[in-house]
């Protein structure tokens, strides 16, 4: 057991860690996430050397290599910044903690279908948060929103009353016309949020690297792309030698799901709950 309290640990301290500096300077460092994953397979393979058994060490490079492939995902599908999938990969490391591999991927599946709903939850609360912190911004922008989107909020209207329609014929059409009502203008709430709340103006010299720009923006000749990878320091020099200020787009710290998750997930363990289970 105490392989498990130190694997515990040794996450715990390295998630703290990067949610006090995601939220100083909305990044995560390279060294917290690599240093885990060498500390959490150094463990491994040491625990697994002096009891003649590797299957510990096994689990751990399943476990990494199953949310390598999910971070990456996450990552390329534009979801998660590059800090955030590296934690989520370098957790993988952590979270296989039996002998069984079937248990261990029951593990794997409880941890990130407790990760989606703490996030939807994070999310919706942050979110409704910046809604009210920049009230009269969003409302003007959701008006926006709505006259530039009408023909997509007027399609999911009528895709609304026909599925509500077919509801007289099968319940969960009804149950998909309100989802497919709520889903449009869940749209244009996140697309004023993300307008009115997350873009904002920084003096060059406060420009970071892995910043994401607004817009792309002309040097000379040559043009620096707004991208999901963010500046780098060879663009911002670029930009440093003709703007004072530019306008970047703002995420919200989102390392704290990880926090909340694997404490969570922590006490499902203790408790011998499985998620899994429930949907068997």
């Amino acid at each position: 057991m105490y392989e498990v309290i130190f694997l515990w640990g040794l996450a715990l301290i390295y998630i703290i860690f990067a949610v006090i500096q995601d939220i100083k300077t909305k990044e995560i460092a390279n060294w917290i996430n690599f240093s885990m994953i060498i500390f959490a397979l150094g463990f491994r393979f040491f625990y697994s050397f002096f009891n003649m058994d590797f299957t510990l060490l096994y689990s751990g490079l399943i476990g990494l290599g199953v949310f390598f492939i999910i971070g990456n995902l996450l990552y390329y599908g534009k979801v998660f910044a590059g800090g955030d999938a590296k934690l989520m990969i370098g957790l993988g490391a952590i979270l296989p903690l039996s002998l069984d591999l079937s248990s261990n991927l029951y593990s794997l599946f409880n941890f990130f279908f407790l990760f989606l709903s703490v996030s939807f939850l994070y999310i919706l609360i942050s979110s409704i948060v910046l809604c009210f912190k920049h009230f009269k911004s969003f409302k003007k922008e959701f008006f926006i929103q709505f006259r530039n989107n009408k023909r997509l909020m007027f399609a999911g209207v009528i895709a609304a009353i026909f599925f509500l329609a077919l509801g007289f014929v099968n319940e969960l059409f009804f149950i998909l016309g309100i989802l497919t009502f709520f889903t449009s203008y869940l749209y244009l709430y996140s697309k004023a949020i993300d307008e009115a709340c997350m873009v904002k103006s920084v003096n060059i010299q406060n420009l970071k690297e892995g910043d994401w720009l607004y817009s792309n923006l002309k040097v000379g000749k040559d043009i620096v792309k707004e991208n999901w990878e963010g500046v780098s320091k060879k663009e911002i020099r670029e930009l440093a030698s003709k703007y004072k200020k530019v306008t970047i787009r703002q995420g919200i710290a989102f390392s704290p799901v990880f926090l909340i998750t694997f404490i969570g997930f922590i006490i499902l363990y203790v408790l011998n709950i499985t998620l899994w289970n429930s949907f068997r």
